[in-house]
C-alpha cells in the first residue's frame, strides 16, 4: 500500500509508535503531522505507545518541541511509565526488589524514580538492583562493549536489572544507536536477571486501549519494529501496520518475506505513516 487513508476508515482507534514512525529523534517524518490531523478530523482516536524510558509528561514536552502538538493525539503510554508504576506500587516482580537502586542511564531519565522512595546508590556493590534506562551521556550510544565493566559489576553484585526500554536500537537522524534493551540482552546473556516492561509484552496494551477507549477489534497498531511493535500487536490480538521508515528501512518488496521469516503477518505494510 502507498498511504494510510485506505486503512483509516476500517478502525476507530490507532496505537502509534513514536521513534521510527512519528519522528527520527530530531523531527517528524514527512507527512506525519498531516496524517495525524486528518485522523483527528475524521473523528479517529490516536494514542502514542512508546518504549521510551521516561514518563508521559516528558514525552509530550519533547513532541511539542518538534511540532507534534497535543491536539493531534489523545494521550501517551510508555514503558517508562509502566516501570514507574511497578516501582511505585511494587507489583509482580517489583515486590521482591530492595530499595537502593543503581541507575544505568542519563540524568534526564531520573524522573522514573526521583519522586519515589528509592535512594540512589553510587556504585553497584551498594545497590539492591540496577535500573537500566539506556546508554549514558558519558559512554555514548554506539559501542555496547563500553558498558561491559558496569554490567559485570552489577552481575558480580548479584543485582536484578529493571529495563525501562525493551528496544534494542533506534535510528536517530539515520544513525543506529543502541537502547536499554540491548544492554539488558547482554546482561541476560551473561546470566543476569532482567525485569522489563513495554512492547512486545501484551500487558502494556491493556492500559493503552483503556486510554484510547476503543475495542481491540476496532483498533490498529502502527510501528516500525517487527520485534516490538508488530509482535506486540499480535500478542495483544490487535491488527497492525508495519511502516518502513525506521529500523527496517527496507525495499518494500523485501518486507513481506522478512515479516514472514519472523512469524508475523501485519495487516498492511507502508513506506511511512503518511496519508
Amino acid at each position: 500500500m502507498s498511504g494510510f487513508s485506505a486503512l483509516a476508515e476500517n478502525y476507530d482507534g490507532f496505537i502509534v509508535d513514536l521513534w521510527g514512525v512519528v519522528h527520527d529523534g530530531y523531527a517528524p517524518y514527512p507527512g506525519v503531522l498531516d496524517c495525524l490531523a486528518r485522523l483527528q478530523a475524521a473523528g479517529k482516536r490516536v494514542v502514542f505507545l512508546s518504549n521510551a524510558p521516561r514518563r508521559p509528561a516528558g514525552i509530550v514536552q519533547f513532541l511539542a518541541s518538534m511540532g507534534v502538538a497535543p491536539n493531534l493525539y489523545g494521550g501517551v503510554m510508555s514503558s517508562g511509565e509502566a516501570v514507574y508504576l511497578g516501582l511505585k506500587h511494587r507489583t509482580a516482580e517489583f515486590a521482591n526488589l530492595g530499595r537502593r537502586l543503581y541507575h544505568l542511564g542519563p540524568p534526564r531519565d531520573r524522573n522514573l524514580f526521583d519522586t519515589l522512595d528509592y535512594p540512589q546508590a553510587a556504585a553497584p556493590e551498594d545497590a539492591d538492583f540496577v535500573l537500566n534506562t539506556g546508554p549514558d551521556d558519558e559512554l555514548g550510544p554506539h559501542d555496547p562493549e563500553l558498558y561491559r565493566p558496569v554490567l559485570d559489576a552489577c552481575l558480580k553484585a548479584g543485582l536484578p536489572m529493571v529495563c525501562a526500554n525493551p528496544d534494542l536500537e533506534v535510528l536517530k537522524g539515520g544513525t543506529r544507536i543502541i537502547c536499554a534493551g540491548y544492554l539488558a540482552q547482554l546482561y541476560a546473556g551473561d546470566g543476569g536477571q532482567v525485569i522489563q516492561r513495554g512492547k512486545p509484552d501484551a500487558a502494556i496494551y491493556k492500559p493503552t486501549l483503556a486510554m484510547l477507549g476503543t475495542s481491540a477489534a476496532r483498533t490498529m497498531a502502527i510501528g516500525d519494529s517487527l520485534r516490538t511493535d508488530i509482535a506486540g500487536a499480535k500478542a495483544a490480538g490487535i491488527d497492525s501496520c508495519w511502516v518502513l521508515s525506521g529500523i527496517h528501512a527496507l525495499h518494500p518488496e523485501a518486507a513481506p518475506a522478512e515479516a514472514a521469516a519472523s512469524g508475523l503477518s501485519p495487516t498492511a505494510i507502508l513506506p511511512g505513516f503518511a496519508w
